[in-house]
This record gives C-alpha cells, sequence and structure tokens, in this order.
C-alpha cells in the first residue's frame, strides 16, 4: 500500500528544499521526521508536514487503520519548480534589476516495508 501527498507553491527555492530531501530520502517514516524536527532548515517544516499528511492519507482508510507508522518509510519524495514570483529592484543610475523569488511543489509518496 501505498499514498502520496503534495504541498504546491512553498515559498522556498527548491534547490534549498532538495539539500534537506536528500537527507531523508528511502528512510523509515518516524526517523525521518526525527531529523527534519532537530534540523536548523527552514525547509523542514513543510517536509515535515508534507510527510506527517502523507502517512495521515494512508492510515486513513479502513483496511489501512492497523498500520503502525514505524513499518512505514519514504518510497519517492521529490521538490519540481513552483511558480516565479518576479520583483524589481532599484539599482544605481535609475536602472533596476530583477528579483526572482522562487517557489517550490513537493511531492511525498509512503508505502509499507
Amino acid at each position: 500500500m501505498e499514498a502520496r501527498a503534495v504541498s504546491k507553491n512553498i515559498r522556498i527555492s527548491p534547490q534549498k528544499v532538495r539539500r534537506v530531501i536528500n537527507q531523508v530520502r528511502g528512510k523509515n517514516v518516524a526517523e525521518a521526521i526525527r531529523v527534519l524536527h532537530f534540523s536548523p532548515q527552514g525547509a523542514c517544516e513543510p517536509i515535515e508536514k508534507t510527510i506527517r499528511s502523507a502517512v495521515a492519507n494512508l492510515t486513513q482508510h479502513d483496511e489501512n487503520a492497523h498500520l503502525d507508522p514505524a513499518d512505514l518509510y519514504i518510497k519517492e519524495i521529490k521538490a519540481d519548480e513552483g511558480m516565479v514570483l518576479k520583483r524589481i529592484m532599484p539599482r544605481a543610475m535609475g536602472r533596476a534589476f530583477r528579483i526572482h523569488k522562487r517557489s517550490s511543489h513537493l511531492t511525498v509518496v509512503v508505502s509499507t516495508k
């Protein structure tokens, strides 16, 4: 059995999110949540919430209610690029530079062993 959860438009660049998800890819769900809870990176909070959502999606059905979260592992986790907010920063001599505020889409698939 497997379930997935998707978080869209997280206001953190995909590069920063990928740095964190590489630490938890393929791990047990309980261990991954423990690692994310005590990591100082800002991307850990939305990743942890998405993993918890995927576990809740899996255990929500009656036939899966007996599943223990300790038996689950992260089968797939990926961060794709979301929308980009384009902003203008004034610079010297009347010029303007463009600032890209990137966002990311996070997909988590959890499965039983």
